[in-house]
């Protein structure tokens, strides 16, 4: 048996965007985060009016009572100076939020309650649980090997031999896959439960553009050319250190598609109107489901049978991108 020759994956060019996309959900931060916030002497200057938010060791958080708002604590009550561990998550009003691992009782996390937070909340809910799981996962410098300690605003690391160490993001592509008329791609990773689907998404790797990115990790995944890259937003993942770079990419109208073992379960082209109907059957749906049916009309399935579809939830900027695409035509 012969081996086939490895595919070329041809060097995009970055074309405007065949639409846009709302902000997503996790992208709405509005504390000021800046670097002259994180001063030692200004922290214990601002330390008697600090709010603190306390996160379990799962990411779960406390909600005010009967609201969607993040309940927060004095920060004196916590402790008399910022304790070794937590996080300063930047300033509202003037007032710095800090965040720390704690007990939390019958908490709710980030995928859970991003989407009903405000604004100002998501952010901070969000730099707590990329901050506080960046430093679970780092208690020795990458350099020596030896014990490191947090900085006293938290957005650091220092070794014994004064190696600093930086909370680290990984860049990763999600790109929707349209046929520049009337349809586009939903794929299932294999760890997925069955129905749910969404937008194909890999790492950058060392060396490559993120417009490559795009094309070699659509190839590997379903085995499609594209072209026409277009940025549409990002959006921070932390689950636990990504981010997540949304483009669109054309490839030509009833590409077959090709899953690849192992990382893709099934991947089928769906029409506007099937995701039009898919998207209103969950406004209409009571009880809080994202269930529902449309047709796959490249299923092997007979004419007519059902085919139960699980979009990307609330709080993925893979929804805002589905969104928006279905909002172009």
């Amino acid at each position: 048996m012969t081996t086939p020759p490895p595919a070329v994956v041809p060097t995009p060019t970055a074309t405007p965007s065949p639409f846009t996309i709302d902000i997503p959900t996790l992208s709405r931060g509005t504390a000021d985060r800046s670097e002259d916030l994180r001063e030692p002497e200004r922290l214990l200057e601002h330390w008697p009016h600090a709010r603190m938010l306390v996160l379990d060791g799962g990411g779960s958080v406390q909600l005010e009572p009967s609201t969607t708002r993040l309940h927060t604590l004095d920060a004196p009550a916590v402790a008399q100076a910022p304790p070794s561990g937590a996080v300063l998550l930047g300033a509202v009003d003037g007032v710095d939020h800090w965040a720390m691992r704690g007990h939390v009782a019958d908490g709710a996390g980030l995928r859970e309650v991003g989407a009903l937070l405000s604004d100002t909340e998501a952010g901070l809910l969000t730099t707590a649980t990329a901050l506080l799981t960046s430093h679970d996962a780092a208690g020795f410098c990458p350099r020596c090997g030896l014990p490191s300690v947090p900085s006293p605003a938290g957005w650091s690391r220092m070794c014994p031999r004064h190696h600093e160490d930086f909370p680290r993001t990984d860049p990763a592509v999600i790109v929707l896959v349209h046929d520049g008329v009337d349809s586009m791609v939903l794929a299932r990773q294999p760890i997925w439960p069955i129905g749910r689907m969404s937008v194909l998404a890999g790492f950058v790797e060392g060396g490559e553009s993120l417009e490559h990115t795009v094309a070699r990790e659509v190839l590997e995944e379903v085995g499609v050319h594209v072209t026409d890259v277009s940025y549409l937003g990002s959006q921070p993942w932390p689950f636990p250190r990504s981010l997540m770079l949304g483009f669109a990419a054309r490839a030509e109208p009833g590409a077959p598609l090709l899953p690849r073992p192992g990382e893709i379960e099934e991947a089928h082209w769906f029409d506007r109107a099937a995701v039009r109907r898919m998207m209103a059957a969950e406004a209409a749906a009571t009880g809080g489901g994202d269930r529902w049916l449309a047709a796959a009309p490249d299923a092997p399935a007979p004419e007519g049978s059902a085919f139960e579809v699980i979009l990307p939830g609330p709080v993925s900027i893979a929804r805002r991108m589905i969104e928006g695409w279905v909002a172009s035509g």
